[in-house]
Formats: C-alpha cells, sequence, structure tokens
C-alpha cells in the first residue's frame, strides 16, 4: 500500500534537528522500494525525501489543475488537463475496435458490460453490500489490485447483485496523480468510470515519469466503448470533476485513509470497514472474507 505522506508536527528545537539531520543524509537517502511479499506486491513506504516533499507536490499539483481549468475555459478551449490537440486523429467515440485502442481494450469492456452503472458506483443499485475502493492512479499496487484481483470480485459478487462498488479516485503520489483522476471521473459521468480505470491499469506507466498526460487520458478514453471523446474532454477540463474530486479528498480523510489501494466493506449505507491490516495492501482473500462476513438483507 502507498502511504499517506504525512508525518507528525515536531517542536521547533526538534525541527531545527531534523533540518540538520536530513541535509546530511539527504545524498545518502536511497530511493523507495516495493517491497515483496505474497504474490509479490504488499505495502511499500515512502521515502524520506519523498515524505518531505509531498506537502509541496499537492500544493503545485492544485495550483496547475485550477490554471488548467481558468486557462481552458472551463473546458471548452484548446487548453486545459486535455488539450483540443490531444484528440487530435482519435474517433469521437471511443471503441475497442478502434485500430489504436490500447492492449486490454477488449477485456475492460468485456469485464463490466451488461452491469449497471451510475457515476463512480457499478453494480445493483439494491445491492444489499457495500465495497468502496480508493486508488491513486499512478499507483503500481492498485494495478495489481485492480487487474489481478478486482475481476473474481466483479464476476463473483457484482455481477450477481450481491455487491455494488464505490470507486473513489484519491491522490497524493504526484501531480498526474491530480490531473489523472480527472479522466476517470469525467468517464463516470458517463457511466463508463471502471472500464476507463481498467484500461489504465492495464497499460500503467512508471510512476512520475510524465507517462500519464494529456494525450495519454485521451487514448485511454479512445479505448472504451461508446465514451463520447469531445464530451469527455470538457468534463475532464471542467469545475464540476474538481468538485468530485474534492469530495473524494474530503471523504478519504473521514474514513481516515493512510494509502492506495483501501477497501472498505459493510452493509450498503451503513458502517463500512478496512478490509486489512494496516500498513499493508488488500488481498482477494480479504476482500471475500470481509464480504462473507457481512451479514446484510
Amino acid at each position: 500500500m502507498y502511504r499517506l505522506p504525512f508525518p507528525r508536527m515536531p517542536s521547533g528545537k526538534r525541527a531545527r534537528q531534523q533540518r540538520q539531520q536530513a541535509a546530511s543524509t539527504a545524498v545518502r537517502t536511497p530511493p523507495p522500494v516495493r517491497s515483496k511479499g505474497v504474490g509479490g506486491v504488499r505495502a511499500r513506504q515512502a521515502s524520506p525525501r519523498a515524505l518531505a516533499i509531498a506537502g509541496g507536490v499537492v500544493l503545485i499539483a492544485a495550483i496547475a489543475i485550477v490554471l488548467g481549468v481558468v486557462l481552458g475555459g472551463g473546458g471548452g478551449g484548446s487548453g486545459g488537463t486535455v488539450k483540443k490537440s490531444d484528440l487530435q486523429d482519435l474517433p469521437s467515440t471511443g471503441s475497442q475496435s478502434w485500430a489504436g485502442a490500447l492492449p486490454g481494450a477488449s477485456e475492460a469492456n468485456g469485464l463490466f458490460k451488461g452491469i449497471p452503472q451510475s457515476g463512480l458506483v457499478v453494480g445493483d443499485p439494491k445491492a444489499p453490500i457495500e465495497m468502496d475502493m480508493f486508488i491513486d492512479v499512478q499507483c503500481p499496487i492498485c494495478q495489481s489490485y485492480e487487474v489481478t484481483d478486482l475481476p473474481t470480485v466483479v464476476n463473483k459478487y457484482i455481477r450477481t447483485g450481491k455487491v455494488q462498488l464505490h470507486l473513489k479516485p484519491w491522490a497524493f503520489i504526484g501531480p498526474q496523480s491530480f490531473t489523472g483522476r480527472l479522466g476517470v471521473i469525467a468517464a463516470a459521468n458517463q457511466n463508463k468510470a471502471y472500464e476507463y480505470a481498467k484500461v489504465l491499469y492495464d497499460n500503467q506507466g512508471q510512476e512520475e515519469s510524465g507517462w500519464l498526460g494529456g494525450r495519454e487520458m485521451a487514448v485511454i478514453a479512445a479505448s472504451v466503448n461508446g465514451l463520447d471523446l469531445n464530451q469527455w474532454r470538457d468534463d475532464v477540463n471542467s469545475s464540476a470533476s474538481q468538485s468530485t474530486a474534492a469530495a473524494v479528498d474530503k471523504f478519504a480523510k473521514q474514513m481516515k485513509v493512510q494509502g492506495t489501494p483501501s477497501v472498505f466493506v459493510g452493509c450498503t449505507g451503513g458502517k463500512l470497514r478496512d478490509v486489512t491490516a494496516p500498513r499493508s495492501a488488500p488481498t482477494l482473500q480479504e476482500t471475500e472474507q470481509a464480504i462473507n462476513a457481512a451479514a446484510c438483507s
């Protein structure tokens, strides 16, 4: 699990000591590594350097997003997170059959075909069990869960009407986490968020490598069956998507989310509980155990 990089605030004297220590060790600090557990993907800690700069990244990303919306004229102009030029040579309506469709598009579209979607929720609205899943679009452990474990949950519990899944596109890894999640939110306006997220994770690049720019976001959208790309672009660049993102952030704080992926399960509309132990990533086994233990009707 990617952890939320918010350390406890030190005292003034302690803060000076920490700054002096950080300055003497900054060059020697190794890059962060992903620990290997069962299945090769378990909890991951941010490096000390990442902890130090995380707050600045959040602020810069927020400013960049706001400027993108303002300069893009709310989605109608040529600027914004996704520009008009990013749609060049793409189909007006997304399709897995398009010649440039990304790998995994057919599987992503097929996985959710025929299951009701409403915004960021997939599954029968009368399903007795609710599952909330917090993700960061750049998180490689989210990618593993989405690609390896989630299809089983979809076919076994969501398609059968037992579970409704609420997607929470959170962001904290870096600037493209903030802009990238807007593509998921915009696709949700056309009830295509889950197909979009699945194609994204099937083609996820290295975190903080700059891979998730406007063009890549648009190519992902073009790989989702029935997605109106012009409407999707307008929604990516809209203030409404910013409001949805802010609501996710508020809910993450309320749920005390500490990293991604985080999965919560409970009775629909009731109290939800984290399916996994602190500081670890959820597994399929833990998810199924939580679903099967939920006494909901």
